[in-house]
């Protein structure tokens, strides 16, 4: 579908990249539950491992029904391809790889998801290379912050826990100015609320697991790439630009051109790291693309109902919803996420950490969880929970200080919601 006309988004979250399966006419894209795929000949086997032809070798590679969902995402995120894998710290990873090698470092939000700050501070130390945390909002601060080893920049367009929204067109400025790429986390908004590469991301990374699958059911992982990078502009990249011995010496950007991180993400990355999407939950997550502009729809609706709602209560301090014209981040929604800014955010509860404690314990309809982007509503204490391996100061500048709890609205009736949380926060604050 991506060579046709230029159709909508609600018709490509449903048919980009699938076809009736050729054997059988089935029209919903077949589980393939298959480890490999018997070759033509010899001559056929030898091209596929040469990467002279595309086409399946073994599972942990390649996988039909894997295909569809990278062809899909990448259709709605506009690249030119994905990796999926087999989760968003996976993606994380697989994003860095090819960029990366010991001494060199990566400037990153300090506004991410608590697991991604602790990969990123500690984790990627044992490759050797190293993170440097700034605020985004300081655009002088994230210039400063690169230096002649930094090899790219990384945010989240909609930032988990606290919903901020990142200016991604200033930070693509500085990266495009600094010759590396811009890696964006999408997960929260989706490529419906926002697609990071119309801003100037060269790669989109997603946690699947999360709004995509929409049902709690899988974990996954995808990168995305624009296809818009010079790979061979200068001497950084030599995974891609350079000859690579594994195959021959085969330059992987003057083959395959802006397919090269695609292809690399594949023949290397999944190769040797092995972080593979199981094609089960390829298919899982395929169906929930399927409603994903519906379910962001109503997401978006709930989410300003009740952020409204709890802003507007006395037992609340303050709520951190962008889609609120009391955020500073107000003004970015209508540039970076023009059909809303969401279903997640936080708010503090007057009281501290004890009554986040209490209202989580008292909730009823909404699922106290450590995951977002369901269709059911979900509520976490950050500070405790997934936030809780960092310091204090981590947790504030992340936006999940103790007084804090986050909220993913799911898609039930806004009205039985608030009233849950009206009776929580009771019982919380009494």
């Amino acid at each position: 579908m991506t060579d046709g006309p230029k159709y909508g988004f609600d018709t490509l979250q449903i048919h980009a990249g699938a076809r009736p399966d050729p054997a059988t006419g089935a029209r919903q894209t077949p589980i393939y539950q298959t480890t490999a795929y018997v070759f033509r000949d010899a001559e056929h086997a030898a091209a596929l491992f040469n990467l002279q032809e595309v086409g399946y070798i073994y599972s942990r590679l390649t996988n039909p029904t894997v295909a569809v969902l990278q062809e899909r995402i990448a259709t709605l995120e506009g690249g030119v391809g994905g990796v999926c894998c087999s989760s968003g710290h996976a993606a994380q990873i697989m994003a860095l790889y090819p960029l990366m090698a010991p001494g060199l470092n990566v400037v990153v939000s300090t506004r991410l998801y608590g697991g991604t700050v602790t990969q990123f501070s500690h984790t990627i130390k044992r490759f050797g290379w190293s993170a440097t945390f700034v605020d985004f909002d300081d655009l002088d601060a994230v210039k400063a912050a690169i230096d002649e080893n930094t090899r790219a920049i990384f945010c989240e367009s909609i930032a988990n826990p606290g919903g901020y929204i990142t200016d991604l067109d200033a930070i693509a400025e500085i990266a495009d100015a600094a010759e590396i790429p811009l890696i964006v986390d999408n997960t929260t908004a989706t490529p419906y609320l926002c697609r990071p590469i119309e801003h100037g991301a060269t790669l989109v990374v997603h946690s699947t697991t999360k709004y995509l699958t929409g049902n709690g059911t899988v974990t996954g992982g995808c990168v995305v790439d624009s296809g818009k990078f010079d790979w061979s502009a200068n001497d950084k990249f030599p995974s891609l630009s350079a000859p690579e011995p594994a195959y021959h010496g085969m330059k992987f950007h003057e083959t395959f051109g802006p397919l090269a991180f695609t292809f690399h993400g594949i023949a290397i990355g999944l190769r040797d790291l092995g972080m593979t999407m199981n094609p089960q939950a390829a298919h899982y997550t395929l169906m929930g693309t399927e409603t994903l502009s519906l379910r962001m729809d109503r997401h978006v609706e709930n989410a300003v109902k009740i952020a409204k709602w709890l802003e507007a209560d006395d037992r609340v301090d303050y709520v951190t919803y962008a889609g609120l014209e009391s955020s500073p981040y107000y003004d970015r929604v209508a540039k970076i996420c023009p059909r809303g800014a969401g279903g997640l955010f936080t708010f503090a509860v007057k009281g501290g950490y004890d009554a986040c404690v209490k209202l989580v314990n008292a909730l009823e309809i909404f699922s106290h969880v450590a995951n977002l982007g369901d269709s059911r509503s979900l509520i976490i204490h950050s500070a405790s929970t997934t936030h809780r391996q960092l310091t204090a100061e981590q947790q504030r500048a992340a936006g999940a200080a103790p007084e804090v709890v986050r909220l993913s609205i799911g898609t039930e009736d806004v009205t039985d919601l608030i009233a849950d949380l009206d009776q929580a926060l009771a019982k919380a604050t009494s």
